[in-house]
């Protein structure tokens, strides 16, 4: 007996599979996704229950029209009036009518009432205008007897606020014991201590605009607009934003060359397409957006910053190579962004190609088939013969159908950053993504922390367009500086107000940048876990084989501390690389490594993005640490710290006290306290701690570099002439 999918079965019938599905669920038939069998006779049972219903809805709606207030309106009208009705009462209503004749055509008027409605809420700010007359430099009212302040704010505008002379609050704070030029931000325990002694009551403003909605370090304020979109227009479906992804020469740029090629091929004659980044193609009457980025490594920069725009990932893995480290990679990648996965499996025009073999190993990763009882989908193509793309397309329209997909058509344009260039002709150039809205040319846009007025806007194909909606990559002009990859954009009802607040976010960056970050590591991991600002401890493990990143991974998924969890983000054999740092800085992981050191690169990223790398040398040491740590144990952390060289110049062997070096302090300084190395030809000899130090007859703490000393060496006697001594001290680490 023939069978079919859901999805297939939904198509036929002119439905979604998800309405299919709950649909069969009330018919008392289970199926577990989009993608079970269907067999002949439940196909027909459901079809037979639909044409049921059908029947009986029209049926409902002829009795609903022989019985609707029209009708009986109507035949009320031809009846002649009863004995009970009163001759006063239609003209008391036609006095009326003809009072109000507004309300004749009620619906009529409805209909227009709403649309205009939608009209007007469509850069509705929510009393925007008032909240941003500083911004865009209106004077406010003075007040002597109350400072509105805010963070970060300087003197100088104090000062303006509260009509006083900047050098009055610098010579007060001078006397309060704080130095401060007018130019200097204060935070705000200075700012209330500093109103409290001019006897004026401070309190805190809100936010004129939140700011921090564009802040790309801050993706939670972006996402407020974007609920704020929701709650005040109507949702209409949108394209799906797709991102590939996958092993080196597995054939990830000749698919999307491929999908590309295609997409000029089908579209206007006459163009090479211009690479901006982001593309999108037709498949079934419908769009989709494809994100042409270098890899997984850029796709997670993105999601460091804040712009989660992918909605489903493509993992291309190569029937003759099976899964690589880098395929692994981007499966985490892509599973801690939380997007549906689709695996291509490619190159299976090639005698050498097992799709078998690349299935079976996916089951490691916990991406089951879906032929196979899983959920995750998996297409064989070959993407250099353009071999079953459109299947590939249609799976990821049937993933973005299933995701019901939406977005605001109208309200406050916002998106986010692809890439960005400087063009030595057209200046600061853009290419950026539309998430929610219609972005047209002449609006006044902030781009992260720059600003400025769309002078033009370009499709993937290089042609001049005025607007842009939801999903719908564009290349714009007339930003005032160049944007990074991942800043989120908001489009403002006006250029003076995008142009205060993009100054206001600049000064506010620069604030920030003054501030030091607190970063995750093991020494702050308690005191995190005991604020209850962190609910599981993300990590990163690599080591130097497979077996040692088992075992670390599944003994530090075993401790327990209530309340808290281990999370593996990523695990992975080799160095560790400015991969593994990036995907940390995202996720705000901390990083492990066995046996394994970070790269130069990864080492300076590291630092920059303020991400720690905790490396071992022992199994236990690692599991140990980060056990200690969560439970707010973490011992002392000590490092050894050389701190002189000393030369012996002559030995004297004393009887019953032992060998007493007479030496020459070449570099540094040797304390008492400290400890000690003998090394003869570059050798160590020795290691251990001084019995004593002496300056001619008189017992020393310290002897620094210049001068001559007399040592002993505890418990070691062989010191010969020519030695060197080096000295050391352990300093703690502050924690």
């Amino acid at each position: 007996m023939a069978k079919k999918r859901v999805y297939e079965v939904a198509r036929e019938l002119d439905m979604k599979s998800k309405e299919l599905l709950e649909y069969t669920q009330i018919l008392g038939m289970e199926f577990s996704s989009h993608m079970a069998s269907m067999t002949e006779e439940e196909i027909n049972h459901v079809q037979k229950e639909l044409a049921g219903n059908d029947t009986k809805e029209s049926d409902s709606d002829q009795v609903q029209e022989e019985f609707s207030p029209d009708k009986k309106e109507q035949d009320e009208t031809r009846a002649p009036s009863s004995e009970k009705e009163e001759p006063a009462e239609p003209a008391a209503v036609n006095e009326k009518q003809q009072a109000e004749p507004a309300k004749a055509a009620p619906v009529q008027n409805k209909k227009k009432k709403k649309k205009s409605k939608k009209k007007k809420r469509k850069f509705d700010q929510r009393n925007i205008k008032d909240q941003t007359q500083v911004a865009q430099g209106k004077k406010k009212e003075v007040n002597d007897d109350m400072l509105e302040y805010r963070d970060g704010m300087t003197i100088a505008e104090i000062a303006e606020s509260i009509d006083r002379d900047p050098a009055d609050l610098v010579k007060q704070l001078f006397m309060l014991g704080v130095m401060a030029n007018q130019n200097q931000s204060l935070d705000t325990d200075t700012i209330e201590i500093l109103a409290d002694e001019l006897g004026i009551e401070a309190v805190q403003a809100e936010a004129e605009i939140d700011l921090d909605s564009t802040d790309p370090a801050d993706p939670v304020g972006f996402q407020s607009f974007l609920e704020e979109n929701k709650e005040n227009a109507e949702l209409a479906e949108r394209p799906p934003v797709v991102t590939i992804m996958g092993h080196v020469d597995h054939g990830k740029t000749t698919l999307l060359d491929t999908l590309r090629d295609a997409r000029v091929t089908a579209g206007e004659a006459g163009g090479i397409t211009q690479h901006i980044g982001a593309y999108q193609l037709e498949s079934q009457g419908k769009k989709i957006t494809f994100l042409d980025t270098p890899g997984h490594a850029a796709f997670t920069t993105m999601r460091a910053r804040g712009a989660d725009v992918t909605d489903i990932a493509i993992i291309v893995v190569a029937a003759d190579d099976g899964v690589k480290p880098q395929t692994e990679e981007a499966i985490n990648h892509a599973k801690a962004a939380g997007v549906p996965i689709i695996v291509a499996i490619n190159k299976i025009d090639k005698p050498t190609a097992n799709s078998d073999r690349v299935k079976q190993e996916l089951m490691n990763y916990e991406l089951i088939p879906e032929e196979w009882g899983g959920d995750t989908i998996t297409v064989e193509i070959s993407a250099l013969m353009g071999q079953n793309l459109d299947e590939l397309l249609e799976m990821v329209l049937l993933v973005a159908e299933v995701q019901e997909l939406t977005a605001p058509p109208e309200g406050r344009p916002l998106g986010s950053v692809i890439e960005a260039r400087l063009d030595k002709s057209r200046g600061p150039v853009a290419t950026i993504l539309v998430q929610e809205g219609t972005l047209r040319v002449g609006d006044p846009i902030v781009v992260g922390y720059t600003h400025g007025r769309i002078r033009t806007m370009t499709d993937d194909l290089g042609n001049d367009i005025t607007e842009a909606g939801p999903s719908k990559p564009v290349e714009i002009t007339g930003l005032n500086d160049t944007p990074e990859a991942g800043d989120n954009f908001v489009v403002f009802d006006d250029e003076k107000t995008a142009r205060a607040i993009g100054r206001k976010r600049a000064e506010k960056q620069q604030v920030e940048s003054r501030r030091k970050t607190s970063s995750m590591s093991l020494e702050t991991l308690f005191e995190n876990i005991r604020d209850e600002e962190l609910k599981e401890v993300a990590l990163v493990v690599k080591a130097d084989v497979r077996g040692s990143v088992e075992a670390l991974a599944s003994s530090l998924q075993k401790i327990e501390v209530e309340g808290v969890k281990v999370n593996i983000i990523h695990t992975g054999v080799g160095a560790i690389n400015e991969t593994d740092v990036t995907l940390s800085a995202a996720s705000n992981a901390i990083i492990i490594g066995f046996s394994v050191r970070p790269n130069a690169q990864a080492s300076a990223l590291a630092e920059q993005e303020g991400v720690s790398i905790q490396t071992y040398n022992v199994i236990y040491d690692a599991i140990d640490d980060v056990e200690s740590a969560m439970k707010g144990l973490l011992d002392p952390e000590y490092k050894e710290q050389v701190i002189g060289l000393v030369q012996v110049r002559e030995v004297y062997k004393v009887t019953k006290v032992g060998t007493i070096a007479g030496c020459y302090v070449t570099q540094g300084r040797i304390t008492r306290s400290s400890g000690v190395r003998l090394i003869r030809n570059g050798v160590v000899i020795y290691e251990g701690e001084l019995a004593s130090l002496k300056r001619f007859n008189d017992d020393v703490r310290e002897v620094t570099n210049g001068y001559e000393c007399g040592l002993m060496i505890e418990n070691y006697n062989d010191i010969k002439v020519d030695d060197e001594i080096e000295a050391y001290e352990m300093v703690e680490i502050v924690q």
